[in-house]
Protein backbone atom coordinates (compact mmCIF):
# COMPACT_ATOMS: atom_id res chain seq x y z
CA UNK A 1 0.00 0.00 0.00
CA UNK A 2 1.08 3.47 0.35
CA UNK A 3 0.53 5.46 3.76
CA UNK A 4 3.10 8.20 3.40
CA UNK A 5 5.26 10.33 0.41
CA UNK A 6 7.53 12.67 0.14
CA UNK A 7 7.41 16.03 -2.50
CA UNK A 8 10.21 17.18 -2.15
CA UNK A 9 11.43 18.40 -5.86
CA UNK A 10 10.81 22.07 -7.22
CA UNK A 11 7.50 23.07 -8.03
CA UNK A 12 8.85 24.11 -11.33
CA UNK A 13 9.78 20.15 -11.76
CA UNK A 14 6.55 19.07 -11.49
CA UNK A 15 5.08 21.71 -14.12
CA UNK A 16 7.82 21.15 -16.52
CA UNK A 17 7.04 16.91 -15.66
CA UNK A 18 3.64 16.96 -16.35
CA UNK A 19 3.24 20.31 -18.43
CA UNK A 20 -0.14 22.31 -16.71
CA UNK A 21 -0.26 26.06 -17.08
CA UNK A 22 -1.00 26.57 -12.93
CA UNK A 23 2.28 27.85 -11.51
CA UNK A 24 1.91 26.56 -7.94
CA UNK A 25 4.30 27.69 -5.34
CA UNK A 26 4.93 25.09 -2.60
CA UNK A 27 7.18 23.86 -0.09
CA UNK A 28 9.64 20.44 0.17
CA UNK A 29 7.19 18.14 2.24
CA UNK A 30 9.14 15.33 3.04
CA UNK A 31 6.12 13.09 5.24
CA UNK A 32 2.74 13.64 3.59
CA UNK A 33 0.26 11.78 5.42
CA UNK A 34 -3.72 11.04 4.82
CA UNK A 35 -6.25 13.33 5.21
CA UNK A 36 -3.69 16.26 4.31
CA UNK A 37 -4.13 18.39 1.36
CA UNK A 38 -2.04 17.14 -1.92
CA UNK A 39 -1.72 18.21 -4.91
CA UNK A 40 -2.82 15.96 -7.85
CA UNK A 41 -2.50 16.69 -11.81
CA UNK A 42 -6.13 15.70 -14.13
CA UNK A 43 -7.14 16.14 -17.23
CA UNK A 44 -10.07 18.25 -18.17
CA UNK A 45 -10.68 18.66 -22.18
CA UNK A 46 -7.69 17.72 -23.16
CA UNK A 47 -5.71 19.90 -21.01
CA UNK A 48 -4.24 19.24 -17.50
CA UNK A 49 -4.45 20.97 -14.80
CA UNK A 50 -2.89 20.88 -11.30
CA UNK A 51 -5.56 20.89 -8.10
CA UNK A 52 -5.27 19.99 -4.49
CA UNK A 53 -7.55 17.63 -2.96
CA UNK A 54 -8.05 15.91 0.16
CA UNK A 55 -5.76 12.72 0.51
CA UNK A 56 -9.00 9.98 1.42
CA UNK A 57 -11.10 8.98 -1.17
CA UNK A 58 -14.95 10.11 -0.92
CA UNK A 59 -17.44 8.84 -3.20
CA UNK A 60 -20.62 11.18 -4.25
CA UNK A 61 -23.16 8.71 -3.10
CA UNK A 62 -21.77 8.57 0.61
CA UNK A 63 -24.30 10.18 2.85
CA UNK A 64 -22.71 10.53 5.97
CA UNK A 65 -18.92 10.72 5.84
CA UNK A 66 -18.65 9.75 9.44
CA UNK A 67 -19.85 6.12 8.70
CA UNK A 68 -18.05 5.37 5.65
CA UNK A 69 -14.26 4.30 5.43
CA UNK A 70 -10.86 6.81 5.09
CA UNK A 71 -9.63 5.26 1.46
CA UNK A 72 -6.10 6.41 1.17
CA UNK A 73 -5.61 3.43 -1.43
CA UNK A 74 -7.59 2.42 -4.23
CA UNK A 75 -6.98 -1.69 -4.62
CA UNK A 76 -5.97 -1.71 -8.36
CA UNK A 77 -8.05 -5.50 -8.60
CA UNK A 78 -11.03 -3.93 -7.52
CA UNK A 79 -11.26 -0.85 -9.72
CA UNK A 80 -13.84 -2.31 -12.03
CA UNK A 81 -16.31 -3.94 -9.88
CA UNK A 82 -16.70 -2.02 -6.06
CA UNK A 83 -19.11 0.97 -6.58
CA UNK A 84 -16.69 3.45 -4.72
CA UNK A 85 -14.35 3.50 -7.83
CA UNK A 86 -16.01 2.17 -11.10
CA UNK A 87 -17.20 5.96 -11.54
CA UNK A 88 -14.11 7.39 -11.12
CA UNK A 89 -12.23 4.94 -12.97
CA UNK A 90 -14.13 6.00 -16.14
CA UNK A 91 -14.36 10.04 -15.68
CA UNK A 92 -12.10 11.21 -12.95
CA UNK A 93 -8.20 9.46 -13.13
CA UNK A 94 -5.50 11.71 -11.80
CA UNK A 95 -1.68 11.61 -10.91
CA UNK A 96 -0.46 12.18 -7.49
CA UNK A 97 3.05 14.60 -7.49
CA UNK A 98 5.41 13.01 -5.55
CA UNK A 99 8.92 11.98 -5.80
CA UNK A 100 9.10 9.07 -2.97
CA UNK A 101 7.01 7.01 -0.48
CA UNK A 102 7.66 5.07 2.40
CA UNK A 103 7.11 1.47 4.20
CA UNK A 104 6.99 -0.25 6.58
CA UNK A 105 8.25 -3.80 7.10
CA UNK A 106 6.63 -5.50 9.99
CA UNK A 107 8.72 -8.35 11.93
CA UNK A 108 6.76 -9.91 14.81
CA UNK A 109 6.32 -6.65 17.30
CA UNK A 110 8.65 -4.20 15.44
CA UNK A 111 8.63 -2.25 11.61
CA UNK A 112 11.17 -1.18 9.68
CA UNK A 113 10.50 2.10 7.41
CA UNK A 114 11.89 2.09 4.03
CA UNK A 115 12.33 4.99 1.75
CA UNK A 116 11.06 3.85 -1.97
CA UNK A 117 12.31 6.65 -4.65
CA UNK A 118 13.14 6.43 -8.31
CA UNK A 119 16.77 5.91 -9.73
CA UNK A 120 16.09 8.36 -12.02
CA UNK A 121 15.45 10.99 -9.00
CA UNK A 122 12.42 12.49 -11.27
CA UNK A 123 9.13 12.71 -10.29
CA UNK A 124 7.56 9.73 -9.78
CA UNK A 125 3.98 9.50 -11.46
CA UNK A 126 1.55 7.70 -9.16
CA UNK A 127 -1.60 6.46 -10.44
CA UNK A 128 -5.08 7.81 -8.75
CA UNK A 129 -9.18 8.27 -8.67
CA UNK A 130 -10.60 11.73 -7.44
CA UNK A 131 -13.87 12.32 -6.79
CA UNK A 132 -15.64 15.93 -5.62
CA UNK A 133 -18.01 15.29 -2.48
CA UNK A 134 -21.26 17.31 -1.75
CA UNK A 135 -22.37 17.12 2.02
CA UNK A 136 -25.93 18.00 2.89
CA UNK A 137 -25.72 21.55 3.58
CA UNK A 138 -24.01 22.25 -0.38
CA UNK A 139 -20.16 22.15 0.80
CA UNK A 140 -17.68 20.55 -1.37
CA UNK A 141 -14.77 18.75 -0.89
CA UNK A 142 -12.18 17.56 -3.40
CA UNK A 143 -10.73 13.80 -2.33
CA UNK A 144 -8.41 11.53 -4.02
CA UNK A 145 -6.74 8.09 -3.41
CA UNK A 146 -3.81 6.06 -4.75
CA UNK A 147 -4.33 3.26 -6.90
CA UNK A 148 -2.27 0.23 -5.86
CA UNK A 149 -1.03 -3.43 -7.07
CA UNK A 150 1.10 -6.20 -6.11
CA UNK A 151 4.82 -5.41 -5.14
CA UNK A 152 7.33 -5.74 -7.41
CA UNK A 153 10.64 -7.66 -6.96
CA UNK A 154 11.96 -4.46 -5.31
CA UNK A 155 9.40 -3.88 -2.74
CA UNK A 156 8.57 -7.16 -2.01
CA UNK A 157 11.16 -8.07 0.70
CA UNK A 158 9.11 -5.42 2.93
CA UNK A 159 5.90 -5.08 1.19
CA UNK A 160 3.31 -7.51 -0.75
CA UNK A 161 1.87 -3.84 -2.09
CA UNK A 162 2.92 -0.65 -4.04
CA UNK A 163 1.53 2.25 -5.58
CA UNK A 164 1.19 1.87 -9.14
CA UNK A 165 3.88 4.15 -10.63
CA UNK A 166 3.26 5.20 -14.46
CA UNK A 167 6.01 5.63 -17.13
CA UNK A 168 5.88 9.15 -19.03
CA UNK A 169 5.28 6.81 -21.88
CA UNK A 170 1.72 5.87 -20.15
CA UNK A 171 0.76 9.23 -18.31
CA UNK A 172 -1.19 10.84 -20.82
CA UNK A 173 -3.29 7.34 -21.53
CA UNK A 174 -4.19 7.50 -17.67
CA UNK A 175 -5.32 10.51 -17.86
CA UNK A 176 -7.58 11.39 -20.84
CA UNK A 177 -10.85 10.09 -19.68
CA UNK A 178 -13.19 10.97 -22.89
CA UNK A 179 -13.05 7.62 -23.97
CA UNK A 180 -14.76 5.87 -21.01
CA UNK A 181 -13.67 2.92 -23.02
CA UNK A 182 -10.16 2.88 -22.90
CA UNK A 183 -8.41 -0.26 -21.64
CA UNK A 184 -6.49 1.60 -18.68
CA UNK A 185 -6.54 -1.13 -16.83
CA UNK A 186 -3.28 -2.22 -18.46
CA UNK A 187 -1.61 0.03 -16.48
CA UNK A 188 -2.55 -1.03 -13.67
CA UNK A 189 0.53 -3.36 -12.93
CA UNK A 190 3.79 -2.75 -10.54
CA UNK A 191 6.79 -0.95 -12.44
CA UNK A 192 10.19 -2.63 -13.73
CA UNK A 193 12.30 -3.80 -10.70
CA UNK A 194 15.21 -1.63 -11.67
CA UNK A 195 12.95 1.62 -11.70
CA UNK A 196 13.30 2.32 -7.70
CA UNK A 197 15.92 2.24 -5.26
CA UNK A 198 14.81 1.18 -1.58
CA UNK A 199 17.07 1.94 1.64
CA UNK A 200 16.26 2.35 5.18
CA UNK A 201 14.99 5.60 7.22
CA UNK A 202 14.92 7.03 10.61
CA UNK A 203 11.66 5.54 12.55
CA UNK A 204 11.16 9.12 12.91
CA UNK A 205 9.39 9.18 9.69
CA UNK A 206 6.71 7.17 11.89
CA UNK A 207 5.32 10.01 13.57
CA UNK A 208 3.62 12.59 10.72
CA UNK A 209 4.89 15.66 13.34
CA UNK A 210 8.93 15.12 11.80
CA UNK A 211 8.77 16.56 8.51
CA UNK A 212 12.12 17.25 7.52
CA UNK A 213 15.10 16.11 5.41
CA UNK A 214 16.86 14.19 7.53
CA UNK A 215 14.19 11.42 7.29
CA UNK A 216 14.94 10.82 3.79
CA UNK A 217 18.55 10.33 4.66
CA UNK A 218 19.85 6.70 4.18
CA UNK A 219 20.64 4.49 7.02
CA UNK A 220 23.83 2.26 7.31
CA UNK A 221 21.39 -0.16 8.57
CA UNK A 222 17.73 -0.61 9.21
CA UNK A 223 16.22 0.77 12.23
CA UNK A 224 12.95 -1.06 13.83
CA UNK A 225 10.59 0.51 15.95
CA UNK A 226 8.05 -1.09 18.27
CA UNK A 227 4.71 -1.64 16.93
CA UNK A 228 2.15 0.58 19.06
CA UNK A 229 -0.58 -1.90 20.07
CA UNK A 230 -3.86 -0.04 19.21
CA UNK A 231 -6.98 -0.06 21.36
CA UNK A 232 -9.96 -1.22 19.83
CA UNK A 233 -12.68 1.21 18.74
CA UNK A 234 -16.64 0.74 18.39
CA UNK A 235 -17.56 0.89 14.61
CA UNK A 236 -13.95 1.96 13.33
CA UNK A 237 -14.37 2.30 9.86
CA UNK A 238 -11.70 0.25 8.23
CA UNK A 239 -9.83 1.27 4.62
CA UNK A 240 -10.55 -0.52 1.63
CA UNK A 241 -7.14 -1.72 1.32
CA UNK A 242 -4.92 -3.51 3.71
CA UNK A 243 -4.77 -1.91 6.69
CA UNK A 244 -7.00 0.06 9.24
CA UNK A 245 -6.11 3.59 8.42
CA UNK A 246 -9.06 5.50 10.65
CA UNK A 247 -11.63 8.45 9.49
CA UNK A 248 -11.39 11.06 7.40
CA UNK A 249 -13.44 13.47 9.52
Amino acid sequence: MCGRYAITLPPETYRDFFGYPEQPNFPPRYNVAPTQPVPIVLEDRGERHFMLVRWGFLPSWVKDPKDFPLVINARGETLETKPTFKAALKRRRCIFLADGFYEWRREGKEKTPFLIRPRSRKPMPMAGLWETYMSPDGAEIDTAAIVTTDANGTLSAVHDRMPVILSEDDIAAWLDVRDERADVMRLVRPCPDDWLDLVPVSSRVNKVENDDPGLMEPLARPEPAPVKEKKPKVKKPLSSDEDEQGSLF
